[in-house]
């Protein structure tokens, strides 16, 4: 880990059912290029030795064992879909009971729901058995964490309201298909985007390839990467058709930034 840069790992790049999909034997689903087979979306943030998580894919723990990942010092929510959540119970290697629960941010509906979910980790009964230690922390506005700035961005996925986040010259914006003028004002600058491109077709609460070409290109990023990709998304083919500048992100895709200016506040707390 280079601890003067800002690293974020894509875990995972693909939509809800995983590519291949099963019973499928589409191009793609039987293709031997493996930025084709995307497990669900993930990514992780590292810097100065520490790691963020955004989002607990069903896939995690094939995802942490690939990346080799021994750590994790907190976890950031973008909303409460299996795909994004039900690998949650994958964070108990994590913890211990004699350690400090593993903190768990994002909007307050979204953890409010995870607690109700998940109501064997968060009942306040003592438990038997292995189950994860964490703790919820709602965030609407930036806070940070080992000193690194973290601004939610407020999103539309179809009718419901999610999280991206933005981290210096970095923003992780999956599931949308919107994105308020508000949340537009919280994106100038970047240099790295990555933003949900789902497929050729369009969908209700998804950007498609076009409209999150257009998106990135509204925002003016220096680099994007489209994430949570179904299978009619065929990287080699259809990468050499987006304009430069845009790409499709892929599993295990490391992206290096520098660090951004940390505060005094190091504390994961």
């Amino acid at each position: 880990m280079d601890f003067d840069r800002l690293t974020l790992t894509i875990l995972g790049s693909g939509t809800s059912t995983g590519i291949p999909v099963i019973g499928c034997s589409c191009a793609v689903c039987r293709s031997e290029d493996p930025r084709n087979r995307r497990t669900r979306c993930s990514a992780l943030l590292s810097f100065c030795g520490h790691n963020i998580l955004i989002d607990t894919a069903t896939d995690l723990r094939q995802q942490l064992l690939r990346e080799n990942i021994g750590h994790i010092d907190a976890v950031l929510y973008t909303h409460v879909h299996a795909d994004h959540l039900h690998g949650i119970d994958d964070l108990r290697v994590f913890t211990r009971r004699d350690m400090p629960a593993l903190p768990l941010y994002g909007a307050a509906s979204t953890l409010q729901q995870i607690r109700h979910n998940f109501s064997y980790i968060f009942d306040p009964v003592t438990q038997p058995g292995y189950i994860p230690q964490l703790k919820t922390c709602p965030v609407a506005n930036s806070f940070t964490l080992g000193g690194l700035t973290l601004i939610p961005v407020p999103l539309l996925h179809g009718a419901m309201e999610v999280f991206g986040y933005r981290i210096g010259p970095l923003a992780y914006l999956t599931d949308c298909n919107g994105i308020p003028k508000n949340s537009l004002k919280l994106l100038k600058g970047l240099d790295v985007l990555i933003l949900d491109g789902l497929r050729l077709k369009p969908h209700k609460t998804h950007f498609n390839v076009q409209q999150a070409v257009a998106m990135a290109q509204e925002i003016g990023a220096q680099q994007t990467w489209l994430t949570h990709l179904s299978h009619e998304i065929d990287h080699p083919l259809h990468e050499k058709e987006l304009p430069q500048g845009i790409g499709f992100a892929y599993d295990g895709q490391q992206i290096s930034l520098a660090l951004p200016t940390l505060n005094a506040d190091r504390d994961f707390d």
